[in-house]
C-alpha cells in the first residue's frame, strides 16, 4: 500500500474526530492552520451555521502582532474566538483541531481560548 500523504491523512484524523464531536451535539470550536495564518470557527450543533469567527486575517486581532503564524497569534486568534463566542451567547464547546497535532500553535490557541473563559 502507498503512502498517502501528509494532508490526506490529516483529514482522515479530523472526520474521525468529527463524527465522535456530532454525536455529542454540542457546538464546535474548530481550528485551522496555515503556513501563513491561523482560522478559527464556532460552528453550531447543527454543523451547518458559523456563530463566531476569528482569524489573523483581520485587522483587530492582526494588531500588535510581529507575524500571522506563530505562537502569540495563535493566543491572540483564540482570545477573540472566545470573547465573541461567548458574546454570541456559546460557553461550551468541543474543540476539533482538525487532524493536526495537539501542540505548539493549536495548543497556545486552544489554551487562550480556555483563560478568556470558554469551555471544553
Amino acid at each position: 500500500m502507498m503512502n498517502k500523504g501528509k494532508n490526506e491523512s490529516r483529514l482522515r484524523r479530523a472526520r474521525r474526530n468529527r463524527a465522535r464531536i456530532l454525536r455529542s451535539g454540542v457546538a464546535r470550536l474548530t481550528v485551522h492552520r496555515s503556513g501563513r495564518h491561523l482560522y478559527a470557527q464556532v460552528i453550531g450543533p447543527d454543523g451547518e451555521h458559523t456563530l463566531a469567527a476569528a482569524s489573523t486575517l483581520q485587522k483587530d486581532v492582526r494588531d500588535g502582532l510581529a507575524g500571522t503564524s506563530n505562537i502569540d497569534a495563535a493566543r491572540a486568534v483564540g482570545k477573540a474566538i472566545a470573547e465573541r463566542s461567548l458574546a454570541a451567547g456559546i460557553e461550551g464547546v468541543a474543540f476539533d483541531r482538525s487532524g493536526f497535532k495537539y501542540h505548539g500553535r493549536i495548543k497556545a490557541l486552544a489554551d487562550a481560548a480556555r483563560e478568556a473563559g470558554l469551555k471544553f
